[in-house]
């Protein structure tokens, strides 16, 4: 090959051609012995999320001794099991479920956790508040809603089986005393949290050393949003209760919410039930979480209104957030989730 037919080569690499000098060859050159390597798949936000998930639930594992995945039924419990199988598959969770039941649940929900745990083989325990009161350790408050009791039960299933962590599904953007909570949430010895005694957690390395009879929350799915959960159970098709989803169901309006009519919610005074299509952005104590009207019968219909929403689901459908500004913080004092 003369110099006036040099050829210009150029290496294939990473899925994108690099120029090199022009070269003089006396022998031809076969672009098809050139190795081609393609990019990798784009990440997006979901992969560092959920990757920033399971580095926090195997950090957990390694760390203490007696971890708990603490499980409601909701859609942010179901995501954090989901992570927590992808963690640690293919072997068995190294740590148990654990529900704190009120005894107001929605069936649907029970049905959905049974399911999900006992289902698919993982070790459930369950912790009832109805214990705790007929034992005497909490008292039923007047209007009949149990969520504040959960504290108490929960701070005694934590002593009686020796876990020193509790995992759980808690998000920054959902309430605002949960957006001082770090991702390792300390817990002293009486289970109160202090929301100025937090341990700094700089480039994501977290603090688990206790002393005996203190513990650890810690909170994979801190920084995802209501969106995101939304988002990431689409891509991974996570199951969840029907009643995130639109259907018709009976309701009074009380305090600007859509309360189910149930045992535990019948109509006060003027309050008339009336039947409406409705679903749930979280679920809890039927006493205390509301519904919200909506039509969204999908995931797809889900994200498309959640795009358009200015409200958390908290701030929109519990009752118990309700009773004072500082109410969440006051109840994490306590030593709730």
């Amino acid at each position: 090959m003369r110099d006036s037919e040099a050829m210009t080569v150029s290496t294939i690499r990473r899925g994108r051609a690099a120029p090199m000098t022009t070269t003089s060859f006396d022998t031809l050159t076969f672009l098809d012995d050139l190795e081609v390597v393609e990019d990798p798949p784009a990440r997006n936000h979901l992969d560092a999320l959920e990757a920033e998930a399971v580095f926090v639930l195997r950090e957990v594992a390694a760390e203490f001794e007696r971890p708990a995945l603490l499980f409601s039924g909701g859609k942010d419990s179901a995501i954090l099991l989901h992570l927590a199988e992808k963690a640690f598959s293919p072997g068995p969770l190294p740590f148990p479920v654990l529900h704190i039941d009120t005894g107001h649940n929605f069936d649907d929900v029970l049905a959905f956790r049974d399911r999900r745990t006992t289902g698919v083989g993982h070790r459930l325990i369950v912790a009832s508040v109805q214990d705790s009161i007929d034992q005497g350790r909490v008292v039923e408050a007047a209007d009949g809603s149990r969520n504040r009791l959960q504290a108490t039960t929960l701070l005694d299933a934590i002593a009686s089986h020796g876990f020193d962590v509790c995992l759980g599904g808690g998000r920054r953007d959902e309430e605002k005393a949960r957006a001082k909570e770090r991702v390792f949430s300390f817990r002293n010895k009486l289970g109160q949290w202090d929301p100025s005694g937090q341990r700094p957690e700089p480039w994501s390395i977290y603090n688990g050393r206790i002393h005996a009879g203190e513990h650890m929350r810690a909170f994979p799915i801190s920084n995802w949003t209501e969106l995101d959960v939304w988002e990431y159970i689409a891509r991974e098709h996570i199951e969840l209760p029907s009643m995130y989803f639109a259907h018709r169901r009976t309701v009074v309006e009380r305090d600007g919410m859509l309360l189910a009519v149930c045992p535990q919610v019948q109509p006060r005074g003027d309050e008339v039930p009336f039947e409406d299509t409705v679903r749930y952005r979280t679920v809890g104590d039927m006493s205390c979480t509301g519904a919200v009207r909506s039509s969204a019968a999908t995931v797809a219909e889900i994200i498309d209104e959640l795009a358009l929403t200015r409200v958390t689901e908290r701030g929109a459908t519990r009752a118990d957030d309700r009773f004072s500004e500082a109410a969440m913080e006051d109840r994490k004092k306590e030593g709730y989730f």
